[in-house]
């Protein structure tokens, strides 16, 4: 991109509502356009919901249709007094970027310039984030997209060791924040368990060092 130049605002929201509207055609998908004016500038982000069986299709569809080449986090929710029909939800955030095949001169990857000012429909940068809701139960599972997005390998893991939401089809899934003895089943995100900020006297484990059990003391996590 060329310093001190930005995409146009008709030009983003023209691309984010682009996406949205092809999104919103297929099967369990709802997408529309809705504009955050944290950061920097304002800006139009595609504000997707997708049933949990439609995750998948629409993950190749952004990937391979719209370009979407950047899985930038994953947030896990339990929600135990929301409606029956999402007692779990899954957040995914993504970036369009647009960088594709990079030049690479004696081993080093060289920048792509581009006036951001003259970028168009597929080409514009955009936000996306997909909302999958999940029902009541005890096992809450949604389609991995390790596969799809480098970027969802860690966060997948990390949501899973957090929040206990499995990733069906991930591979290596494995305890990434904390320690690989925790107890089968406990997921400190899960609003079931009480950590010490409400009221817990004593936590499995502690990172920071606080209360630890004696076999833990010494130990760095």
């Amino acid at each position: 991109m060329e310093l001190g130049k930005v995409v146009p605002t008709s030009n983003q929201k023209s691309a984010a509502e682009a996406m949205a509207s092809a999104l919103s055609s297929m099967d369990g998908v709802d997408a529309v356009v809705s504009e955050r004016k944290n950061g920097t500038s304002p800006r139009n982000i595609v504000s997707v919901d997708c049933s949990s069986e439609n995750w998948r299709p629409l993950a190749v569809c952004m990937k391979i249709e719209h370009g979407v080449d950047y899985c930038s986090m994953i947030t896990g929710i339990h929600w135990p007094e929301g409606s029956p029909d999402k007692n779990w939800e899954v957040i995914y955030h993504f970036m369009r970027m647009g960088v594709t095949d990079p030049p690479v001169v004696d081993g080093m990857i060289q920048p792509i310039v581009k006036d951001p000012s003259k970028l168009e429909g597929k080409d514009v940068p955009l936000e996306i984030e997909v909302r999958i809701a999940l029902p009541e139960t005890r096992e809450p599972t949604v389609a991995s997209v390790q596969d799809i997005w480098v970027g969802a390998d860690w966060n997948e893991k990390e949501t899973w060791d957090l929040v206990g939401i499995d990733f069906e089809g991930h591979e290596g899934m494995r305890r990434v924040l904390q320690p690989h003895e925790t107890p089968v089943g406990f997921h400190p995100l899960q609003k079931q368990h009480k950590l010490r900020y409400h009221d817990f006297e004593e936590m499995y484990d502690d990172a920071q060092g606080f209360l630890r059990k004696p076999s833990d003391t010494g130990k760095i996590k």
